[in-house]
């Protein structure tokens, strides 16, 4: 299948191992690999970079064949929530960083088809989440008010 904007086809990019058990070399238990994901959590790092810092740094390869569930999922267990799924924040990031840049250079026409772009992308993905039951059916996306979302 096509890529929805890029005219590109084809996956590129990592895979998962697809091995679904526990591998010997990996010295850590659920508890510990919870634990750590709450301090990094409390660092300040997000779910994503939460994996990856796992992954290189404490040889964790991935966090749901040793604890049965994703990273998201333990911090909801925990009461961790944030107001917005990551995804959507970093588009939203994305599109800030773009206005910024059309208000400074305002005939950069690639510009202003990345702003269109983005902002479909956070439009979909907020439909998806107020489907899914993650944001709530009232939920709002204003541009003038993005800033104070992310922050």
């Amino acid at each position: 299948m096509a890529r929805m904007y890029s005219r590109n086809k084809g996956k590129s990019g990592s895979t998962k191992p697809s091995d679904t058990k526990k591998k010997s070399w990996v010295k850590y238990g659920t508890k510990e690999v919870e634990s750590l994901i709450l301090k990094l959590n409390e660092d300040g790092y997000k779910p994503s970079k939460i994996g990856t810092i796992l992954r290189d740094s404490y040889g964790i390869p991935d966090v749901k064949v040793i604890t049965g569930k994703k990273i998201t999922q333990i911090l909801e267990k925990n009461k961790i929530v944030p107001l917005l799924p990551e995804d959507v924040s970093s588009l939203i990031k994305r599109e800030i960083v773009i206005l910024e840049h059309i208000e400074k250079n305002k005939q950069d026409q690639t510009a202003r088809r990345g702003l269109i772009l983005t902002d479909s992308k956070i439009k979909a993905l907020v439909r998806y989440y107020k489907k899914t039951g993650r944001l709530a059916k009232d939920w709002k996306y204003d541009k003038k008010k993005a800033k104070l979302l992310v922050n």
